[in-house]
């Protein structure tokens, strides 16, 4: 309290020699405003705390120490606003949109606050939901030509990686580039010695290679991941694993490989050691046989076929069987290639249009139109929710996103700010866009940091997140007593999981009891013989669900980059289960520090409702004990999941007043026609 008082008094006087300009308007000065309250000086010495707790992810502490700063001063905008992000982080999103609704009455934040009040809004109203009829629109296009020089020609298909950037096969200059988000090139790949041969097709195949089919060449090419030849499979003719002119790609589950024999009239199946299998796709029964097939995709099980001739879809089983029309002939004018799309639907090419095609009704929305005399040969979903789209007669490549993403542009947001060795401040930033759905692969050049509106010196981007291979994950484990009789099954996945950690990262176990408790944190590898016994939570008829799923999301705040809770559990959820948090705020909490929440179930029995929308509603998955691949990808797909946070460093060029003063920094974001801005503030150390 003597310090505080001493801060404040020291505030005072330094503010009455006009040595300083105060971070906070004084609600309570004077009238001749040549001094401020002993209040203002209170209120500026928690804010400062308070912004220090928020950096240091201690979202609780910050609150309180706002609250405290609004007592001094109430009604004080700055820290309306702090106050609400603070809520947010903690995952209380509905006081955080009231904190910031007062702060815009009050004249403060103007348009940059009531964007975030706006998405933060639509994202608790609308959620991640997307009909298969949603509208894109061009927000940007991929030149082929650079002045005079020639950057590709003919781009037949492409293929998206998980760093946001784009493998495209390029029909007429032979050839197979890999392109950045903004459009560069940052790899070109000619094939082998011989080169490639009219590739007209990219895939990327469960084993991580790539496949791209050479029509002239009759044949199909496998490079590693990094793009470099392995082998060849299928060759000229009309024999078992043999094709003429083969057009498009596809492999299912088993690392069967699908190729469409427009020659032959014909589907060519190899296995995934590149022997030929079967064909199929002829006339019998009641099928007339296909006259033209271009392209195919796999999905549940089935083999869906366009034809170009035609104009329609036919759906097969994995054996080659005829099962019946998904689309009907003449839906279609000339139907190219058809790749999947999210969990249900296909994506169509047909002249100058892209459809989305539901598998389960074969309903077709008409989902994008490109500039007429088109060709679209191929259209893809990016890391980033756009549809890459190739036009093999305008020779262009286009980037399509959804209208209401254009409208409303990124959501860019200061995360954390670290400045313990002023004047070099690092500065973490997460775009997204308004579906919360993160924007990976950006470089610095989509980067405009500021202070006080004018350029920092000294910028560097140190990485993005979306790159990391080590992720930090708590176990929490579900002390219901419908979970006893799994101590067997709880102990194979806890080793399970682990094992695939691989060494990497951190693991920490929650028992969800009564009262939820840690039992373990430290490196994975201390979990190979773990044992269900040794658990110190006893079972309990009303385990506080939300409780455990809050201290496990705790934990994980200032944790790797890359983080999730794995939930372990019979399924059953009591009454009594989310009685101090709702289940939208526990969403909130996970969604707003990007951590995602996975379920394994230990029984067949459908999971409780509330444990399904934690999970649907979080990036995670839901797995069974006994499934086929086991549980060793649950660790991968914690991984695979994008993120879009990136870490900068740079020179403060600002004075701090001895740590005092509250210093500006803003971040803008640009993409093709998408853009995105957030500004916030920090405290240097004091001195």
């Amino acid at each position: 309290m003597k310090n505080i008082l001493l801060l404040a008094a020291i505030s005072l006087l330094l503010a009455a020699d006009g040595f300083s300009q105060s971070n906070l308007e004084d609600t309570v000065r004077n009238e001749d405003r040549t001094t401020r309250s002993a209040n203002a000086g209170f209120a500026e010495e928690e804010f400062r705390r308070g912004v220090q707790s928020y950096y240091r992810g201690a979202f609780n502490e910050s609150i309180l120490e706002f609250e405290k700063a609004l007592s001094y001063l109430p009604g004080e905008t700055l820290i309306l606003d702090w106050l609400g992000k603070a809520y947010y982080r903690s995952g209380i999103e509905g006081a955080a949109l009231q904190l910031w609704n007062y702060a815009l009455e009050s004249g403060h934040g103007g348009l940059l606050l009531q964007n975030r009040v706006e998405i933060v809004s639509d994202r608790r109203v609308t959620g991640f939901g997307d009909g298969f009829d949603q509208r894109f629109t061009e927000s940007g296009a991929f030149p082929s030509r650079n002045g005079s020089n020639l950057i590709y020609s003919q781009p037949m298909s492409s293929l998206a990686n998980g760093d946001g950037s784009i493998w495209i096969a390029a029909y007429g200059s032979n050839e197979l580039l890999r392109l950045d988000v903004n459009g560069t090139v940052i790899q070109r790949n000619r094939g082998p010695l011989n080169g490639f041969d009219r590739p007209t097709d990219v895939i990327r195949l469960h084993s991580g290679n790539l496949a791209v089919c050479e029509s002239a060449g009759d044949r199909i090419a496998v490079l590693n991941p990094q793009g470099r030849f392995l082998s060849y499979f299928g060759s000229r003719g009309r024999g078992q694993g043999q094709f003429v002119g083969p057009q498009y790609l596809a492999e299912d589950e088993f690392g069967n490989v699908y190729a469409t024999d427009f020659g032959n009239s014909r589907v060519v199946v190899f296995d995934s050691e590149g022997n030929g299998l079967l064909c199929f796709g002829g006339k019998s029964g009641g099928f007339p046989g296909l006259k033209s097939p271009t392209g195919i995709a796999v999905a549940e099980g089935r083999i869906f076929v366009a034809d170009s001739v035609r104009g329609g879809i036919y759906e097969f089983d994995k054996s080659g069987n005829y099962i019946g029309i998904l689309v009907n002939d003449k839906t279609f004018s000339r139907p190219e290639s058809l790749k999947n799309w999210g969990e249900n639907c296909l994506l169509l090419t047909d002249r100058n249009r892209v459809y989305a095609v539901d598998i389960s009704t074969g309903a077709v929305s008409e989902n994008a139109v490109t500039g007429k005399g088109g060709m679209i040969t191929s259209a893809v979903s990016d890391r980033n929710g756009n549809i890459v789209v190739t036009d093999f007669k305008a020779n262009e490549i286009y980037i399509m996103s959804k209208m209401t993403e254009l409208v409303g542009g990124f959501f860019v947001q200061i995360e954390r700010v670290i400045a313990d060795r002023f004047p070099e401040v690092i500065v973490e930033v997460r775009v997204e866009n308004r579906k919360r759905q993160p924007v990976v692969g950006l470089k610095q050049e989509n980067f405009l940091v500021t202070e006080g509106k004018k350029p920092v010196s000294g910028l560097v981007l140190l990485g993005a997140a979306n790159n990391n291979d080590i992720a930090d994950i708590t176990i929490l484990i579900d002390r219901s007593v419908s979970m006893r009789g799994y101590e067997e099954q709880l102990e194979s996945a806890v080793r399970e999981i682990t094992a695939a950690m691989d060494g990497k990262g951190s693991v920490s176990v929650i028992s969800a009891g009564t009262v939820p408790a840690a039992e373990f944190s430290g490196n994975p590898g201390q979990l190979s013989e773990f044992s269900a016994d040794a658990l110190k939570t006893p079972y309990s008829q009303e385990p506080a669900l939300d409780l455990a799923f809050r201290l496990a999301a705790n934990g994980l705040v200032n944790a790797e980059k890359k983080r999730g809770i794995i939930y372990i559990t019979a399924g059953q959820a009591g009454q009594a289960s989310f009685t101090k948090y709702s289940l939208s705020d526990l969403a909130s909490y996970c969604n707003n520090n990007a951590i995602s929440f996975s379920t394994v179930l230990l029984s067949q029995n459908a999971p409780a409702e509330e444990i399904s929308y934690v999970t649907d509603e979080t990036n995670g998955k839901m797995y069974y004990i006994y499934r086929p691949e086991g549980l060793a990808p649950v660790v991968k797909d914690i991984l695979d999941i994008p993120s879009g946070l990136y870490q900068f460093k740079y020179e403060s060029s600002l004075s701090t007043e001895y740590g005092r003063k509250y210093l500006p920094v803003e971040v803008e974001t640009y993409l093709l026609n998408r853009s995105g801005r957030d500004e916030t503030g920090y405290f240097a150390p004091l001195q």
